[in-house]
């Protein structure tokens, strides 16, 4: 069948976006599910930083790739072997497809999953292989087995998380990364207690995220740090009770001047060592430094050996918030469902598949936490 879709042919073309092209919207051929793979039309697929950053090279990929990691949508076919998943089941794509028998997932630790990861340096999907090509015989790369900018697309079972049909399908895409990453680090990672002093590094569409976990859980102050006010407005609206505009004062000392030596818990969430680094050094004697976010693989942090033993610092990774999909995604949205999570603070706007480049030079600017594209079905 053919689909349209924003293919990534060439990484790191110049800013503005809309002038460069790095996502090209072309009609692409793809296959139908084979044995053990579900055909998906997607309804709403988010920009995240995470894609930007294949954009802009500091994360490479093998190109030429369909992209889009986060997305949600309605199953149209299934392949042989298919049990749990049947046409016209709502579901949301996990960028991580856990395999469910590697030695990282038989201990519960499904962001780690071996297969899943050699997978996606690959662009294949979870069982091999690639479904995507176009006229002549190219063969065109899958983006972490979700390939969400397309109308539609062909995943494994293990990429899918089924859903109830009530909850709008297109918001729903912003579980499968957003939310996951975010809430997921406060929840898993962290375990953050109730009245716990927070602050959150970095307040674009995960860390905006990470204030809506803290806020469930009861921390406070939940302190947000940024360069930018208006994703500082956006933070207070999700929750967060105080804000430091980075780019007007030293936000570590405000911070400890703020919490009266620093916050037990401090999440980073730009993908900046720079902004680790601060993170680490608001964070009081006993306290923990929690970071979401992905520098380039380049990137390394120093920091004062010392303190994490004579001040029994902690410094803990969180990658998708350490979730299990299968288990956290349905219970985030239950939660979202009952007001407990009010995620449309998240998404600055709908667009269409072919204002892509457009919208990536909105989040390379900050001047949106996410945008959705919003596909017709």
């Amino acid at each position: 069948m053919k689909t349209k879709a924003a293919v990534i042919r060439q990484m790191e073309l110049p800013r503005p976006y809309a002038n460069s092209l790095p996502l090209s919207i072309e009609e692409v051929e793809l296959d139908g599910p084979k044995h053990g793979e579900v055909l998906v039309q997607v309804a709403g697929a988010g920009l995240c930083h995470s894609d930007l950053s294949v954009i802009n090279g500091s994360r490479p990929r093998p190109v030429p790739m369909v992209m889009g990691h986060e997305a949600a949508g309605v199953v149209r076919d299934v392949g042989s072997g298919v049990k749990n998943l049947k046409p016209d089941d709502h579901v949301v794509f996990s960028f991580v497809p856990c395999c469910g028998g590697c030695s990282m997932c038989a201990v519960g630790r499904a962001p780690l999953c071996e297969p899943a990861y050699e997978a996606a340096i690959t662009g294949q999907l979870l069982n091999g292989g690639r479904r995507f090509s176009v006229p002549g015989g190219e063969v065109i790369n899958h983006h972490q087995g979700v390939s969400g900018y397309s109308e539609y697309t062909v995943a494994a079972p293990e990429s899918l998380i089924k859903i109830e049909k009530s909850y709008p399908i297109e918001m729903a895409a912003l579980f499968g990364c957003a939310i996951m990453t975010g809430v997921g680090a406060v929840v898993n990672t962290a375990k953050v207690q109730q009245g716990t002093t927070a602050a959150v590094f970095g307040v674009g569409g995960v860390g905006l995220s990470v204030v809506l976990g803290l806020k469930l859980v009861g921390a406070y102050p939940i302190i947000a740090v940024d360069t930018l006010q208006n994703k500082l407005d956006l933070a207070k609206e999700a929750g967060a009770t105080h804000a430091i505009n980075a780019s007007e004062v030293d936000p570590v000392s405000a911070l400890r001047d703020l919490t009266g030596g620093g916050a037990t818990d401090v999440f980073e969430a730009v993908g900046s060592e720079k902004a680790l680094g601060q993170a680490y050094s608001a964070t009081c004697k006993g306290g923990r430094t929690i970071t979401v976010g992905l520098p380039s693989p380049g990137s390394e942090l120093r920091i004062p050996a010392l303190s994490l033993v004579a001040e029994e610092r902690q410094l803990l990774g969180s990658y998708m918030g350490s979730c299990i999909p299968k288990r956290d995604i349905p219970r985030f949205l239950e939660l979202s469902r009952e007001g407990h999570l009010q995620i449309d603070v998240l998404n600055s706007r709908f667009i269409t598949l072919d204002q892509v480049n457009e919208g990536f030079d909105a989040l390379a600017q900050g001047e949106v936490a996410r945008q959705i594209i919003k596909f017709d079905i």
